[in-house]
This record gives structure tokens, sequence and C-alpha cells, in this order.
């Protein structure tokens, strides 16, 4: 992996609290084969709807992965429909990889908590790799685990799931979390590059390490591919204000969030079909210096 890293996107909120204590931040990781930029516009869509004002976002970069020429916070395995017939056929995950941005998304959190933003007040997400970072830190950080205000996995996995508890004991953490951190987990019918089966799988881990059955929110999106459709981003901002209920005000514009088409490597996990992608300013209908530029994803 190449040694330099881009610094995160960083929006500010729309209006600062003047109780620093009462901010809010949301860290949202992008997805194998983008990057910051690509993941912009969904923090731009959320405050031109007036949603989260108090809610900065921190939008991290990953590597330039080599192997796979592109940028990666791990090297992925290709999800498969169908589980093994002996688990000795599954294909090894890229645990180095996993663990290194993993710390790398800690040192994000402690970034945030120096500059008092509280943990219950962070939310922490992101789509498909982004999706398994989000989970992989939230239950196995030494730091972080069950800490958080919630996490949100968008068309991604769990990675690592039978080494999820041993991962844990690993970081000194308890077997069980014993908090009431929220989770959101949502994925398109039509999502094919990463199958059913890993909801049920990332849902079944979740509870096995201790989120509360009320705590964890699943849905699934009809005829959504490996996209973020409006429904899920609607169904997300819903979510996030009940996380942070006491610090915002209520929404008064649902009906504002609007498809995002995903693109780069991660939407085909390698493959050459990309469809049509709109630019950022024409999905989101922002005035048009609120986007660096059209890059889709």
């Amino acid at each position: 992996m190449s040694a330099e890293r881009k610094p995160p996107i960083i929006i500010p909120p729309s209006s600062s609290p003047s109780d620093p204590s009462k901010s809010a931040a949301f860290i949202f990781i992008h997805g194998l084969g983008d990057d910051a930029a690509g993941v912009e516009p969904i923090a731009r869509q959320f405050q031109a709807a007036r949603k989260l004002p108090h809610m900065s976002w921190i939008l991290p970069n990953a590597l330039d992965n080599r192997e796979v020429a592109s940028t990666a916070w791990y090297i992925s395995t290709k999800p498969s429909p169908f589980p093994p017939s002996r688990p000795e056929l599954e294909d090894d995950e890229d645990e180095v990889g996993l663990k290194a941005s993993r710390e790398y998304i800690d040192s994000l959190i402690d970034d945030l908590i120096a500059q008092d933003v509280l943990e219950r007040r962070i939310v922490l997400g992101g789509f498909s790799q982004g999706h398994a970072m989000a989970l992989l830190v939230g239950l196995t950080s030494q730091k972080y685990a069950g800490k958080l205000g919630g996490l949100v996995g968008l068309s991604g996995y769990l990675p690592l799931p039978d080494n999820i508890l041993a991962l844990r004991k690993e970081a000194g953490l308890p077997e069980k979390i014993d908090d009431d951190m929220d989770v959101f987990i949502g994925r398109g019918t039509r999502g094919m590059p990463v199958p059913k089966r890993y909801l049920a799988i990332c849902s079944k881990k979740c509870l096995e390490c201790g989120i509360k059955e009320e705590k964890l929110t699943v849905k699934e999106y009809d005829g959504m591919g490996h996209d973020m459709g409006g429904a899920e981003l609607r169904d997300l901002c819903a979510w996030v204000v009940g996380c942070t209920l006491s610090m915002i005000r209520k929404p008064d514009r649902w009906d504002k969030f609007k498809s995002i088409r995903c693109g780069g490597v991660d939407a085909h996990f390698g493959g050459t079909e990309h469809g049509h992608h709109l630019g950022a300013r024409e999905r989101l209908d922002l005035p048009k210096h609120t986007v660096n530029h059209d890059s889709a994803f």
C-alpha cells in the first residue's frame, strides 16, 4: 500500500451548538475503488435538507492498494451466495489489512474526542467495504467497541464473522457488549455483489456480541441494487435523528432524499459493468459550490 493517505474531507455542522458536548459527528467510510469525495454528496444532501444541523461529517480516504489497483481498506474476497461445503474452503480474509484500517479509524474517533465530541454522539458507518469497517470497529475496537452512538452498514457484510468473539477477547473486551449502541443495516434486494445471506450473518453476529434486539434495525429495499436509494437514506436519517434526538430539531423535509448510484469497482467487485452514473450535482440538485466534482460512487 502507498505510504501516503489523503486527509479526510471534513464538513462542519451547519449550526454549531453553544455547548460543545451537544456536538455530534458522523464518520462515513467509502467503499472499494472510491474516495471521500465520492461519498461527500451524502453529507451535502443531509445538510441541504436541513437535517442534523449540529452534526459534522468526517469522510476518510482509504490508501491505494497495489494488489487490487485501486483504493481499498483491505483486500476483499468475493462474497458467495452459497456457504462453502466445508469451512476450510472459505477464502482467507485480509486480517492484517482489516486491523490496520481499524486502527486508522480509531484515530479519527480519537481526534473527535479530543475536540470534546462525546463517544455517544459519534455515528460510524459506511458503504460496502465501508460497511465492513464500521461494523468491525464498532464490535471489536479495543477503545470504542460498543461505546459509540450508532453503527451504520449499507450494502456490505461483516468481515471475519467466525473470529469476531476471538477478536473481542484479543482486545481485552468482554464477550458481550453491555451498552445501548444502535445499529442500522440496509441492503437492496438486487444487491448481487453482496448476497442476502451476509445480511443474516451480520445480524446474527451483532446479536451474539450483545447488541440488543430492539437496538438493531435491519432493512431491505425492494428493487435497489448495490446502491443507496432515496428510501434508504430517508430511513437512515430518521434513524440517526433517533440516536441524537436530544440535540436536533425535528426534521421537516424527509421527501427530499434521492437515490445515489454507486460507481467504482466496489459496485461490482471488480466487474466492468458500471451502468450510467449521474454527476453529484445532477443527483442531488445541489448548488454548484457544494460539490467538489462530479465523481459517481
